[in-house]
């Protein structure tokens, strides 16, 4: 059994994916629209807007990947969505910023 021992008011337990439990509670944000990221295929159509393209190099075939010509940035995310994490969003908040936002859920 893997996981982490939490100590949360008195009492200790074992919390076996913790990373599900922190990011479950983020949210990926466009600024310029206050639209929060539900999918790939909004967060497709606002990367190619911002100059990003799919990037079909090698690599992991469970990832999409993103490039920009004037960069060396490359942005990779899961192709499930439901794998997309915070790590991923705060990617993309530093190769665009004042575009994006990582926000907790409401």
């Amino acid at each position: 059994m893997a996981g982490v021992w939490v100590f949360k008011n008195g009492v200790y337990r074992l919390v076996e994916n913790p990373q599900a439990d922190a990011q479950a509670r983020k949210v990926l944000v466009h600024l310029p629209s206050g639209e929060v990221i539900s999918s790939y295929s909004s967060l497709e159509q606002i990367l190619r807007g911002l100059g990003w393209e799919r990037y079909h190099g090698g690599g992991d075939a469970g990832l999409i990947r993103f490039h920009k010509h004037n960069s060396n940035d490359l942005i990779c995310i899961p192709r499930d969505f439901s794998k997309f994490n915070s790590v991923h969003m705060f990617d993309i908040v530093v190769k665009n910023p004042n575009i994006f936002h990582v926000r907790d859920r409401s």
